[in-house]
């Protein structure tokens, strides 16, 4: 992996975006002390949002708090 200093990285980030584009990895250095790594982004790890979204509402039905369900306390909140 090659090591860039945050000015250079700066000063040239589109030739890094394109570089990085084609799978190169680089750390981004400041004062030579390591502060970032710029890679590619691996997308297969990543679910889609709609997925996540279900998840989340199969997670949360039927959960009470205290007795009360979350559209009770809702109500609640709006007298």
């Amino acid at each position: 992996m090659e090591k860039i200093g945050v000015y250079e990285a700066k000063t040239h980030l589109t030739q890094l975006m394109d570089r990085v584009s084609k799978g190169e990895k680089f750390t981004i250095t400041k004062h030579g002390v390591p502060v970032a790594i710029l890679q590619p982004a691996d997308f297969s790890k990543t679910e889609p949002v709609r997925e996540v979204i279900e998840q989340l509402k199969h997670f949360r039905s039927g959960r009470l708090l205290d007795g009360l369900s979350i559209r009770d306390m809702i109500k609640e909140g709006r007298r």
